[in-house]
């Protein structure tokens, strides 16, 4: 196995650092400091990150994802928000399923026919009050999954027949059958399920050649892991709570990790100083840049549906 190390990006401390993606049109990273409401971006420039300009949205904002018809997606609060390249925001859907003050928007991602996918969890993380939505090019949302506890990282194989999606909640990263036609989830199966004390799964992604980037909060890893759930590298870090990574960069060949010092106690906070600053890796391969929302950013609908129940169905 691969023992791999990262380095510390200059720049700002977040609140809880959260969601980087690559945005090739643009040719920027995007991250979010999730409980300050805000959206950074920067470039990279080798194999480190020019912080740039952030943009105050307010709230709470999970992912923020690239728009085709201009400006971004933000998973945000209960629902979804549209923010414009001037910076200014347009609210798009308040979820009746979620409640705000009680539930959250989490993280999410665009699967390769333009739809976006999002989950959610209850701000006191209770069990099962997560669930995970899919937005249609025409605006219809649907909720497709109920009783996760923290609906996380959302990834596809490349050829888009495999959707992985983690629940730190139950330390598990799913992998469910896929139809990129309909965008329809069909059977699952564990893929990573980790023991106790190593930490539990948060965000991911995936590389060009099919295989997953785990961030383990509270394991001070990030891990690479084979489609078939064999552990293959690990990228260590200073930080306890690493949350999420991408790859970014014009050759998309540096791993951008964000981290968080949400919850530390005094004494764990004093000795990670870095804890909530951007870190990233050379690992020696490429990823695919976040594929863009490519549907209509007006007259979004829900959907009435009966989704599966999560701690219902048997794994």
């Amino acid at each position: 196995m691969i023992t791999l190390t990262a380095e510390v990006v200059p720049g700002p401390v977040m609140q809880h650092g959260e969601g980087p993606v690559w945005d090739a049109a643009h040719q920027e990273l995007l991250w979010v400091d999730l409980e300050a409401g805000r959206v950074h971006r920067g470039q990279v420039e080798g194999r480190t990150v020019r912080v740039g300009n952030a943009v105050e949205v307010g709230g709470t904002v999970g992912e923020v994802l690239p728009a085709a018809e201009g400006g971004w997606v933000l998973i945000a609060d209960d629902g979804f928000t549209h923010l414009a390249e001037e910076g200014t925001t347009r609210r798009l859907l308040d979820l009746s399923t979620e409640r705000r003050g009680e539930t959250r928007m989490n993280d999410g991602a665009a699967d390769p026919a333009g739809r976006l996918l999002a989950g959610t969890m209850a701000f006191d993380e209770r069990p099962g009050a997560g669930s995970f939505y899919r937005v249609d090019v025409d605006g219809r949302v649907t909720r497709q999954l109920t009783g996760l506890t923290i609906a996380n990282g959302v990834g596809f194989s490349p050829d888009g027949s495999v959707l992985y999606l983690a629940d730190s909640g139950t330390a598990t990263v799913w992998a469910f059958d896929y139809d990129p036609g309909s965008g329809s989830l069909g059977d699952r199966r564990r893929l990573i399920p980790l023991p106790p004390g190593g930490g539990v799964s948060d965000g991911l992604c995936t590389d060009d050649a099919g295989c997953l980037w785990v961030a383990l909060w509270g394991g001070a890893q990030v891990r690479r892991y084979s489609p078939a759930g064999e552990h293959l590298a690990t990228v260590e870090l200073p930080v306890s709570q690493p949350t999420s990574c991408c790859f970014a960069g014009p050759d998309r060949d540096v791993l951008v990790i964000t981290s968080s010092p949400k919850g530390l106690p005094e004494d764990v906070r004093a000795r990670e100083p870095l804890a909530g600053r951007l870190f990233t890796a050379d690992v020696g391969g490429t990823g695919p840049a976040a594929l863009p929302y490519t549907g209509v950013l007006s007259g979004w609908t829900e959907e009435p549906a009966t989704p599966v129940e999560m701690s219902g169905v048997r794994s």
